[in-house]
This record gives structure tokens, sequence and C-alpha cells, in this order.
């Protein structure tokens, strides 16, 4: 068995990098969802093989693509969907936009659960909805669903926007869970959008479970995003694809992307059907290194950082850190930005009522992490 290498530290500066390039040379970018790993060896093989083929004129996805897809949420997850189910998209944000704009009318509310990703949180202001907020509650067990508001704000909402895994608690939710929310869903005959784009980070045996493969009736009403791009390392491609397996509803949400959404990317969909094809085994790798370095986080935030709260990721490459009790002039994100010149992502922008968190990448070389919390350290000594 091939051993990958997920510890070299490679220099991503003056390459285009959004990450490494926002906050300029002298900060560590550990904010934005991109690993700092390279793409599995499968996936650049191929794309150098369609690199033969000179010529990158617009393209259609392939059968072969689709088929792939179909046979991936099969194995995965025990879901059994159709080729003509799937829609490719360039961005998982292009899909939840897309199914908003044609479903929902101004006015209408739009459930989600804070903390959450921030396209997710403003969505709403696209489209002239009202957004209804059901946060998730931290405990002993992680992150839970407070049942009484998520229930309300069902009542007051035409669809939920949902994510699972969750971003960025790292939440993965349980079929108890999915069932609860499936049969609000229903009961309250709400359009529901699922973005899944983790679902192949899971950790300690975890198995996601795509909400739509729950029943017919849930499905009917579901739009399921999903794309390679998080968990290979290939957002950058710009491929995604959404499974709609009602075909008026598929209709009307592809209709949506008239004059907005082109097409995805030649060298995109190669990546994606590679990296289904002949990268498990990097994936299981990865999988294994990201749980040692969230388990290593965690004890180094206990031991260095006593008052910061760490609840652990069940998905993802990212923890949520509450820093409330360090009581800090600034935004915890600004104070490490400025003292430590470290740059995570902003609790502010995950909900108006997170502003003393922060998010944290740890898809990175141990080390990187290891760098992190030392000029975390230093910033708080100064």
């Amino acid at each position: 068995m091939t051993s990958f290498d997920f510890d070299t530290v490679h220099d991503r500066k003056h390459t285009g990098s959004k990450k490494w390039a926002l906050y300029g040379d002298d900060i560590l970018p550990m904010w934005i969802a991109d690993m700092d790993f390279a793409a599995p060896p499968p996936v650049i093989d191929a794309m150098k093989k369609r690199m033969d083929h000179p010529f990158f004129g617009y393209c259609l996805p392939q059968d072969e693509v689709r088929s792939r897809i179909v046979a991936d949420m099969d194995e995965k997850y025990g879901w059994q969907i159709a080729a003509d189910d799937i829609i490719f998209l360039p961005g998982v944000e292009a899909g939840f936009n897309m199914a908003l704009n044609s479903e929902l009318e101004a006015g209408e509310g739009l459930l989600i659960q804070t903390p959450i990703y921030n396209p997710i949180l403003t969505a709403h202001k696209h489209w002239g909805l009202t957004s209804v907020e059901a946060p998730l509650m931290p405990s002993q067990a992680g992150y839970v669903i407070d049942e009484q508001a998520l229930e309300s704000g069902f009542a007051r909402s035409k669809a939920f926007l949902f994510c699972n895994p969750h971003n960025p608690t790292g939440k993965v939710f349980t079929a108890t869970e999915l069932a609860l929310i499936a049969d609000a869903c229903i009961r309250h005959d709400l359009l529901l959008i699922s973005d899944e784009i983790h679902c192949e980070l899971v950790f300690d045996g975890r198995k996601h479970i795509p909400i739509a493969s729950l029943s017919p009736e849930i499905a009917r009403r579901t739009v399921t995003l999903m794309s390679a791009s998080k968990t290979y390392n290939i957002a950058g491609l710009k491929t995604s694809f959404a499974v709609i397996q009602d075909p008026a509803l598929r209709q009307r949400v592809n209709a949506a992307r008239s004059g907005l959404v082109d097409s995805v990317n030649v060298f995109g969909l190669q990546a994606t059907l590679a990296a289904y094809e002949s990268a498990d085994e990097w994936r299981r790798q990865l999988i294994a290194y990201l749980e040692g370095n969230r388990d290593y986080l965690q004890a180094e935030i206990a031991r260095r950082f006593p008052k910061i709260r760490m609840i652990a990721a069940e998905s993802t490459y990212l923890a949520w850190l509450d820093c409330s009790a360090l009581d800090l002039a600034d935004a915890p994100q600004r104070f490490f930005l400025d003292k430590g010149k470290v740059a995570f992502s902003a609790g502010s922008d995950f909900g108006a009522d997170y502003g003393q968190y922060l998010r944290i990448n740890f898809g990175c070389p141990r080390s990187l992490i290891t760098e992190g919390l030392e000029r975390m350290e230093a910033a708080l000594k100064s």
C-alpha cells in the first residue's frame, strides 16, 4: 500500500492562493477552508494526461462522470440515484442560490442553523428573504439541536438551508436527528437544501447519511449539494454538483441558472472523476491524519489555553473555538492577527452572536498547527 505524505510543508506564497495571499507574507493563514496538502496523485496524473489533448473549449460532463457519481453514492452511502438526477455546477454556493431563486418569493422565511458558514448566513439577502435562525447548542456530547427552536423555525419558513456535516462546528447529524428534520420539512411543506460538501470527511468511524436517502417523501423536496472539492483539495477547479431526484424541481432549479451560472471547468470534471475512481486510499489516509490533527489541536488548546473552549469536530478540518473567557479588548480574530501574525476566520462571520469565537483550519501539516499555537501564545503574552 502506498503511504502518502501529509507532513511536508509546501510553499504556496505567490502562487495566486487566496489563503496565502490575502494577509501578506508575514501572516500564517489558518482561515479559509482550503487544505495545505497537495492534491491526490491520481488526480494530478489525470490532469496531466488531459493536458496532452491541447483543446480546452467549452465542455459537457461525460457519461462516465455521471456514472461514477451514481456508483459512489451507492457505494459510500447506500443511496440510489440516477444519472439524470445530477446537475453540474461551478460551486455549492451557486447551487443553493439557484434553488432559492427558483423556489422562494421575497419576504418568505429561510431557516438556518447558526453558527453557520457565511454564504449560508447571508444567502437570504440576495433574494429578499427573511432569515430565521435556530442555533445549535453546545453540550458535553457535542453540538445538539434545540428541538423547540427548530420547530418554531420550521413554522415560520418556506425553506431550510441545511449544512451536514456542519460548518463551522464539524457536527455530523445522526440518523435520529435527520429523521426529525425530514419529518418537519414534510409536515411544514418546506423545500430542503442540503449542503453536504464535507460528506467524505467524517471521523471516528461515523457514517455520513444524505438526508434525501431517508425516504422518497423527503427526496422529492430536497436539493442535495456535493463536490469532490473539499475532500480532495481541488476547490479552485470550480466543479460541484446537485442531486435533485424530483424531475419538476430539478427542471425549475436548473432553469434558474440562465444568464447567471455557466458550465463547469473541463479540468474540474476530469479531477472529480479521478478523485472518485482512484483516490479513496489517499482519502482514508487523509482522514486518519486529520483525526490526529484534531486530537493534537484539542490537547494543545487545553494545555496552553485553558480558557478557550473547543468541542472536538466530528468531521471537516475545521475547529470552532469559544474565546469568550480570554476577555480580550479586541475580537479574537483581530487580536491574534495583529498581535500574533496568525489569521483565523472571525466568529462574527458565522452569526451575530459569535464575535468571541474563532474558526481554525487544521487541514495542514502538523508543524503549521504548532506554529499557529506558538503565535497565539506569543500574542497573549504580549
